[in-house]
Parts: structure tokens; C-alpha cells; sequence
């Protein structure tokens, strides 16, 4: 929306007029993904991850053909909240399967390339915004056509349906397949994945082996799958990744995305929607360090780095705010919407803005990618997608309620909006000190040996995979794999 809210095509034609107005407007989509993160825990496993990502991506089209229809804000705000459900299902579903066909090394790495993904077509929406909002005379223009609007909701259609025809040539996640007792096609996706397709491969085999005896136990407890969320050693982990993704929309961030444009405007900031698009080319740039390297840094030290980092950066742009800042006269109704500005300060403004712009890379090198990448692998299969689920509408319930709110808290407390933002990152480091266990090495099916193992999260650490010994034993004859999968091995060729 951000490129969008500053063109007179859409406040004119939309009659945005009120805080609350745009506040409905920007939360539309947010709401609408709360319910498809509900549907996904529904559908994921009955149609597959492949399934679902295709059904999220038909949703997402029909969303944004209404949006670009749209002759009223209420039609508008329909298809916000039908390409909401779309995107809702997609952003619960993807890091699951990713999660699941990734080796344990990679693993924080392919779950965070959701993350870079999303940080590109931010920025290529965004440009296309910005290229669309010159039509009709320019963004100022009170006469500017609706096409400044409508062409970059149209083009939305086209990446939506790539990945509906792209999603046709993946595999089916082999956990998904196991989960099925279609344990033919599970261990030839895992040998193409982790084996270069030999289906004998230690590797391939060791994994089969924990896929295998991980679904056993699980079928053996018996319990149904909202009872296995709600014992006290699961409910704890749900409640870990909720309260992980209520950070990531607490800490500020996604504020920054919305409405980047007002705290432009507030510091004197005259080319707004370009000044606004150098956060989205830094958010895209900075992933790419996380990909790299969460692997090898871990998620723990992601997340404390980073809430660190993001309070001490919003409580430097609340102090400069508030010394060299005063309340707006409004005698320039292009700053109506803000009622704080800074004028006459050049170096303050640019220190703000810089701050601003060093908060978005510390999010998208920190919490970022790896917000997402946690809880899609601490969470047995029987439970994997219920439980990132409710995760993930955690995301979208406090993407919501801040895209409705900043808008009208923007106006009444203008700069402490940085400091309500800073605290809340300094209390995400201490739970994250308290409460986050480190994952990174561990393959999906160890996940109940490191919640389990009784010492302090602060304390935890990587001490080896057991399907590291197990590939070992296998490779030098030490462990026989039963006659079944030999049978299986040998009709594979």
C-alpha cells in the first residue's frame, strides 16, 4: 500500500480522508490472511503442501482481480481480505515444506529464501507503484488517473499464477508422502533430494530411518492431533512460536513497510516514494547475509542480535525526534496526516532517517528470516502444520491490529511511537534469552531430544545430529535397515 497511499488517484478516488479510513483499508489483508492461516491447518495435510501452495496461489488471483475491479472501498476491502486468505494459506504452508524437503545443514537457509522471496516482491510492487503513480499527470495531480492504482493490483495476477504452474514440476514433501503411508514415492523424493536419487544411500537411508520411526511413535501415542497440541511440553512450543511472531510484528517492522511514507513526511522529506523505496531495496539486500550464514550463526544468537540492535536504533530516532521536533501547525496540508515534524535540521533528519534505514537491515539480517524458519521445525508431523499455523496467525492477528492502529497512534503520540516499539524489542530479548532453544543442525525429528533435554535455553547448543551416527552405521554395516525397505532398494534398482 505504501506506494500507493500517496497518489491523489486513490485518496480521491477512495475518499481517504480519516486515519481509521486507511487503517480499515491496510488491515484488510491482514485480517483476511489471519483466516487463511486458520484454513491452512484444515487443508495442509489433507491435500498436501503441494496442494494447498497451488490453492493459495488461485485464492491470491482472485483477491487481486478484485482489487483491481474495485469501484468503492468496499469492494476494495473484499478483495484485500480474499487475497489475504490466499496469502495467510501460502505463508503457513511454504515454510512447512520447505522445512521438509531441506537437509538439516540448509535448512535455515531454504526457509529463509521464503523470506528473500517476500522482500522481492516487495520490492518490485513497490516499483511498480511508484513507476504507475507518474501516470495521469503525476501523484499530485487531483485529476490523476485510476490506473495508478489499478495497474499495479492487476499486475499482482502474474506472479501468483507462476507459482501455480511452477508448483506442477515440485515434488510432493516426502514426510507428507510417509505421513500417508505412500512410503514407495517418500523414499525416492528423499533419494533425489539428499541421495543424487540412489535410494541406497546412507544418508537417504538414515532418513528414511527417523522418518519412519518418528511416524511410529507418533502413531503409537495415539493422541489426536488437538490433544497433542494442547499437553503442556507441546502447548509450551505453540506458545513459543506465537509469542516468536508476535515479536516480528512488534518490534516495528512491518510498520516501517506500511507506512514509511508518514515518518518521511515528518522529518521533511520532500521525494517521499523514492526516499520510501531505498528501505525495500535494503531489505532485499540484507536477507541475503542471513541466507548465507543462519546456518552457521544460529537462531538464537538471529534473534537476540537483533532485538538488541532494533530497540537501541528506535530509541535513537525517538530521542532526536523529541528534542528537535515540534507539534504541526498544519499550515501545509500536504503534512495533515502527522501531527509532529521536524523542520530546519538537516543533520537531525538525516540521523532519523538513518536510523530508520539501519532498523530495516538489522530486521531483515535478524528476525527476518529466521521468525519464519523456527517455528516451521521445532513441531513433530502429526501436528507440523496445525501448530505453524497458529504460529503464523499470531503474525497476521498483530499485522492486523497494527496497520488498523499505527495510522491514529502515529497521530496522537507521533514520537513515542519509536519508544512503545523499542520497549517491546527489549522484552523480546529477555523471552528469547528465557525461552528460545538453538535448532540449527538438528534434523526435523530430533526436535523432541533438544525441547526435552531439560537444560536452560540459555545453555542450549548443537551437540551433534543423531542421523549423523546413524548415516555413519549405516555407511560401515553397523545398522541393518529392516527387509521391507531392503525390497524397496532393490526394486528402485
Amino acid at each position: 500500500m505504501s506506494g500507493v497511499i500517496a497518489t491523489k488517484a486513490y485518496t480521491n478516488y477512495f475518499h481517504i480522508n480519516g486515519h481509521y479510513r486507511q487503517g480499515g483499508v491496510t488491515g484488510a489483508m491482514p485480517a483476511g490472511s489471519f483466516v487463511g492461516t486458520l484454513v491452512a491447518s484444515f487443508i495442509g495435510n489433507k491435500m498436501s503442501r503441494k496442494s494447498t501452495i497451488q490453492m493459495a496461489a488461485l485464492v491470491w488471483i482472485l483477491g487481486s482481480i478484485f482489487q483491481t475491479a474495485a469501484n468503492g472501498i468496499a469492494l476494495l476491502c473484499v478483495g484485500r481480505i480474499i487475497a489475504g486468505i490466499g496469502a495467510g494459506i501460502a505463508s503457513t504452508i511454504v515454510p512447512v515444506y520447505q522445512a521438509e524437503i531441506a537437509p538439516k545443514e540448509i535448512r535455515g537457509r531454504v526457509v529463509s529464501f521464503q523470506q528473500w522471496a517476500i522482500t522481492w516482491g516487495i520490492l518490485i510492487q513497490y516499483f511498480i507503484q511508484y513507476g504507475a503513480s507518474f501516470t495521469g499527470g503525476g501523484p499530485h495531480n487531483p485529476h490523476q488517473s485510476t490506473l495508478a492504482f489499478r495497474l499495479p493490483w492487476g499486475i499482482q495476477i502474474i506472479p501468483a499464477t507462476m507459482l501455480l504452474v511452477c508448483m506442477l514440476f515440485v515434488p510432493y514433501s516426502p514426510r507428507w508422502l510417509a505421513g500417508q503411508d505412500r512410503w514407495d514415492e517418500s523414499i525416492r523424493v528423499l533419494a533425489n533430494l539428499h541421495g543424487n536419487g540412489d535410494i541406497a544411500h546412507p544418508k537417504v537411508l538414515a532418513q528414511y530411518r527417523e522418518i519412519e520411526d518418528a511416524l511410529t511413535f507418533e502413531r503409537e501415542v495415539g493422541h489426536s492431533t488437538f490433544k497433542t497440541i494442547t499437553q503442556p511440553r507441546m502447548l509450551n512450543r505453540v506458545l513459543l512460536t506465537m509469542a516468536i511472531q508476535m515479536w516480528s510484528q512488534l518490534c516495528g517492522m512491518n510498520v516501517m513497510m506500511y507506512y514509511m511514507v508518514y515518518m518521511m513526511q515528518a522529518v521533511g522529506i520532500n521525494n517521499l516514494l523514492l526516499t520510501t523505496s531505498i528501505q525495500y531495496i535494503l531489505n532485499v539486500a540484507l536477507t541475503l547475509p542471513a541466507i548465507l550464514f543462519l546456518d552457521k550463526w544460529g537462531r538464537r544468537p538471529s534473534l537476540l542480535i537483533g532485538a538488541f540492535l532494533m530497540m537501541i536504533l528506535l530509541f535513537i530516532a525517538a530521542g532526536l525526534s523529541a528534542v528537535y521536533g515540534r507539534p504541526n501547525q498544519h499550515t501545509d496540508p500536504s503534512l495533515d496526516a502527522i501531527s509532529w515534524i521536524i523542520v530546519d535540521h538537516p543533520t537531525v533528519t538525516k540521523g532519523i532517517v538513518a536510523a530508520s534505514y539501519l532498523f530495516v537491515c538489522t530486521f531483515a539480517v535478524t528476525w527476518g528470516p529466521t521468525s519464519w524458519t523456527y517455528p516451521s521445525e521445532i513441531f513433530p508431523a502429526k501436528i507440523r502444520v496445525k501448530a505453524v499455523s497458529l504460529a503464523t496467525a499470531s503474525n497476521w492477528l498483530w499485522n492486523c491490529a497494527l496497520a488498523f492502529a499505527v495510522p491514529s497512534l502515529f497521530w496522537k503520540i507521533s514520537w513515542k511511537m519509536y519508544c512503545v516499539f523499542g520497549a517491546f524489542n527489549g522484552l523480546a530479548f529477555i523471552h528469547v534469552f528465557l525461552a528460545v532453544r538453538e535448532t540449527k543442525g538438528k534434523t526435523l525429528e530430533e526436535m523432541e531430544e533438544v525441547f526435552a533435554s531439560g537444560i536452560p535455553a540459555w545453555r542450549s547448543g548443537v551437540r551433534g545430529s543423531r542421523l549423523d551416527r546413524l548415516q555413519r552405521e549405516i555407511a560401515e554395516g553397523l545398522y541393518k535397515v529392516g527387509g521391507d525397505l531392503e525390497g524397496r532398494e532393490f526394486e528402485g534398482g
